[in-house]
């Protein structure tokens, strides 16, 4: 059993948080419901304070009062959009083209986290083509039925396999598999893959690709990680936009950015407003909580 990988779902069941290394991620995911937040305002014209939080206005509104700049520390870039929803441009298609955009802007990292989902993909493939083999194989394999099942039941005795059995608790782990039941908590491990259930809050890990899924009522958390590179996304269940987005790598762009996201809140039927942020500096310095908190200001929490 991969300790590691199981260490690390343990800390999330019980934190509600993710991996949090030198170079790492940190995932936080709230309890309770998402009507606690209530309801998103229709606006259309943004509030641009002067300064909030770290950031300070680059000059007055834009485009009729749907573009606000703002400036934070160490060269940060805030923009604060108000962009109406339509067939045209679903909430989707928006969001995507934020995406795209602040993709742009760290293409290596986009580059490196490729890498790692095509060699996920090409093993995928490969464990396919392994499946397709062994089916052809099922008549030789079926005279080893009887040797298999000694051997299974030799290695059931054997140091590798344990099994505890008290009120309340049951636990079964044998080789790289293992299966906990806990009240209110639930552990599947199996070689690289584990699932964790805790309550209303599921969690999904992965080594082999480094990625990371927790959902809840209240939120969905999406992590994907390489080396020194990941991509975050979050989105809250409901009709309402309530998403966000980072990359983030402790290597520089060629510009000088570590991290790049956005913060996008609004009505099912818009208009929504969406913070984009680029920052020089990995854990953002503040400027992700005060672009944050400039959308707050304008559509709620």
């Amino acid at each position: 059993m991969r300790l590691p990988l199981i260490a690390s779902l343990g800390a999330l069941a019980v934190l509600a948080a993710g991996c949090d290394g030198e170079n790492g991620v940190h995932i936080s995911s709230r309890t309770g419901g998402s009507d606690a937040r209530g309801v998103l305002k229709v606006v259309d014209t943004l509030q641009c304070p002067e300064t909030l939080g770290v950031l300070t206005r680059k000059g007055t509104a834009q485009a009729g009062g749907t573009v606000c700049i703002y400036s934070g520390p160490r060269g940060a870039e805030v923009s604060l959009h108000l962009v109406a929803l339509g067939e045209a441009d679903p909430v989707e298609k928006v969001l995507t083209r934020f995406e795209t955009l602040l993709a742009a802007a760290m293409p290596r990292t986009v580059a490196d986290l490729k890498v790692s989902q095509d060699a996920e993909d090409a093993r995928i493939a490969a464990d396919a083509a392994l499946v397709d083999a062994d089916a052809a194989r099922v008549a030789a394999d079926a005279a080893l039925v009887e040797a298999d099942a000694a051997a299974a039941a030799a290695r059931s005795a054997g140091p590798d396999r344990a099994s505890v059995r008290l009120p309340g608790v049951a636990v079964e782990a044998q080789g790289d598999t293992a299966d906990v039941r806990l009240p209110g908590l639930t552990v599947n491990a199996d070689g690289d893959r584990a699932s964790v259930r805790i309550g209303n809050i599921s969690i999904n890990a992965d080594d082999s690709r480094q990625s990371v899924d927790v959902a809840s009522s209240d939120e969905s958390v999406s992590v994907q990680a390489h080396d020194d590179a990941a991509r975050i996304r979050t989105q809250a269940p409901g009709d309402a936009v309530r998403t966000t987005y980072r990359l983030t790598d402790s290597r520089p762009s060629d510009a000088g950015w570590r991290m790049v996201g956005y913060e996008a809140r609004g009505p099912a039927g818009g208009p929504i407003v969406v913070a984009t942020v680029r920052s020089k500096e990995r854990d953002s310095d503040g400027v992700f909580d005060s672009a944050r908190d400039l959308v707050t200001l304008n559509v709620g929490e």
